[in-house]
């Protein structure tokens, strides 16, 4: 049975050595980097090799094409998609073309994420811009309109999932606030929890009923003062679950980031036992990723409803005339 973590590898082909793990600790899903995106048929072949390793067509094969800064499709070869701001500033000068182009950009990018046997993109964000933050999320949000932001977010879900691309919702219950990098340091947000109701977790319970959502490794001090949100029993069962009402994978940030202070496995072990369903391993040597898969040996069940449930949201998908739309998109963004 595949154990609940997500893992990358380290280049354009996956190695002997990591084939071999990857057969015998059977991670429940993948997920691609720049690194691993080269060419349409090296991607492609990737994405078959990942399927083959562990012997499972439905594997869930992630990558963070979100667009503008952060996009892993090589340029070269593939669409650069615009940033969450770009996209609100054409929102913001007309409301009905600026829904209608964050819709179809997803129904785009997931055409090509599709064409290589990618099935979840993590995106969108839902994380409010704050003057003052970390610049972590900045142009990567849709703004600090809460309704901008949920109507944005809700517009990129819809193009995602007509394309038969999973979204995931980040960084839940909001990450806008962080003065520091989640990447390099723990960010402590000390907003009050009633605050944090009418503004940050406002997005995320517009969005409560997508399939997946991934965590914020930040410490909400009105709420859990101890332990980052991937950590915490409570804020992922009383806050995420409860009070914002995700009933969705809830799948954990990276748990190779500075934000959390443990090894690796231990963390991961940490966030399983608080209410993650999947945990998030990035960039990291193979040993380290063999001994994330050997920790959770008692976690090494996958409740085969997730899977079931993450792809009965991948309906048929109608063609589309992808330069068709991406000519109209580039004609409103230059407008």
């Amino acid at each position: 049975m595949a154990r609940p973590v997500i893992l990358d590898c380290e280049g354009q082909t996956l190695s002997a050595e990591e084939i071999a793990v990857f057969k015998e600790l059977d991670p429940f899903g993948f997920i691609l980097f720049a690194r691993n995106c080269h060419s349409p048929k090296q991607l492609k072949k990737l994405t078959d090799q990942m399927r083959e390793a562990v012997g499972r067509e439905d594997v869930p094969i992630l990558i963070d094409q979100e667009g503008g800064r952060v996009c892993r499709l090589n340029p070269d070869f593939w669409r650069m998609p615009p940033s969450g701001k770009a996209l609100l500033d054409l929102y913001l000068k007309d409301a009905e073309t600026g829904v209608a182009a964050v819709k179809i950009n997803a129904r785009l990018m997931a055409a090509d994420l599709r064409e290589m046997g990618i099935t979840v993109d993590c995106y969108p964000l839902l994380d409010l811009e704050f003057p003052g933050a970390d610049l972590v999320i900045g142009d990567r949000s849709f703004g600090g309109d809460v309704d901008v932001v949920s109507l944005l977010g809700k517009a990129a879900c819809d193009g995602l999932l007509s394309g038969g691309v999973l979204p995931i919702i980040k960084h839940i219950p909001g990450h806008g606030r962080a003065s520091v990098d989640s990447h390099k340091a723990l960010p402590v947000v000390d907003t009050p929890l009633e605050e944090l109701l009418e503004t940050d977790f406002v997005p995320f319970k517009a969005l409560k009923d997508m399939p997946l959502a991934m965590t914020a490794h930040i410490i909400y001090s009105d709420i859990d003062p101890h332990n980052p949100a991937t950590l915490s029993e409570k804020v992922i069962r009383q806050t995420i679950r409860e009070l914002i009402g995700f009933k969705g994978v809830l799948i954990s940030d990276d748990v190779s980031m500075k934000a959390l202070k443990n090894k690796t496995a231990i963390s991961a072990k940490q966030a399983l036992v608080a209410g993650c369903d999947l945990v998030l391993h990035c960039n990291a040597p193979l040993g380290d990723r063999r001994a994330v898969l050997e920790a959770l040996y008692d976690f090494n069940y996958v409740n085969e409803s997730w899977v079931a449930d993450m792809f009965r949201w991948r309906a048929d998908v109608p063609d589309i005339d992808k330069a068709e739309l991406t000519n109209w998109l580039d004609n409103v963004l230059k407008s």
